[in-house]
């Protein structure tokens, strides 16, 4: 069964979520602090987790920062607010997907198995490499090196930029990426592409207001446009 940990300070959510998670295969379990979550985290036994926007202590941006420093474990945001800042804030910082509050519970289990569905395989696909006159993409190491230099992306920044470049040349539209890397059965918006090439641009770019190797083509989608070696 997957694991997954509920950060929230609501205590009268988590045991009818865990009896409903339970249904699913899933074992839910709840920590009612950013602190106590943090540490539950560092065990390294948690396939996802699923964090409150709104928490004492600090809020769950600050969380989801301290999270991504020493983690890849899926995060699905959680947000009584409905203002676009909260969510996109939260894509930007790291969070795989968002749920606004109040959610039903089948659609916070078919979002929190959706998420998982993602890396469910990445350890047993064949080795591939991209090689281009700039960049260098290892698929199974999860590394990209630019210029020989080593850049630092998210699970879900490298197999977006692993499809584009997979697809090099050619243009491909959100709903194309969205099914490529978020899968068929992704519940958000589009616009969570555009968020994490951004992000993928000020890692990758020398300046990313002007993308030498991810490049947006006006109302198509995007192309990875480094040459091949």
């Amino acid at each position: 069964m997957n694991r997954v940990l509920l950060i929230d300070d609501d205590e009268q959510l988590g045991p009818p979520l865990a009896m409903y998670f339970k249904r699913f295969d899933l074992v839910l379990e709840q920590a009612f602090t950013p602190s106590k979550g943090l540490a539950r985290l560092q065990e390294g036994n948690f396939d996802a987790a699923i964090l409150d926007i709104m928490l004492p202590e600090m809020d769950g941006l600050e969380v989801l920062q301290q999270i991504r420093r020493e983690s890849d474990v899926y995060v699905m945001m959680l947000t009584a607010k409905s203002e676009e800042f909260d969510r996109v804030m939260g894509l930007t910082v790291g969070a795989d997907d968002y749920l606004t509050k109040p959610f039903s519970p089948r659609e916070l289990v078919a979002r929190v198995k959706a998420i998982l569905r993602r890396g469910r395989n990445a350890g047993q696909e064949e080795r591939q490499v991209f090689s281009f006159e700039h960049l260098k993409i290892d698929t199974q190491r999860y590394e990209v090196y630019r210029d020989g230099e080593m850049i630092d992306l998210t699970v879900l920044e490298f197999k977006l930029l692993a499809t584009l470049a997979e697809y090099a040349g050619m243009v491909l539209s959100r709903e194309q990426l969205l099914e490529r890397v978020w899968g068929y059965d992704y519940y958000g918006e589009a616009r969570v592409v555009d968020v994490h090439i951004g992000h993928i641009r000020q890692k990758l770019e020398h300046d990313p207001a002007d993308p030498q190797f991810v490049q947006t083509v006006r109302g198509v989608g995007y192309k990875f446009a480094d040459k091949p070696r």
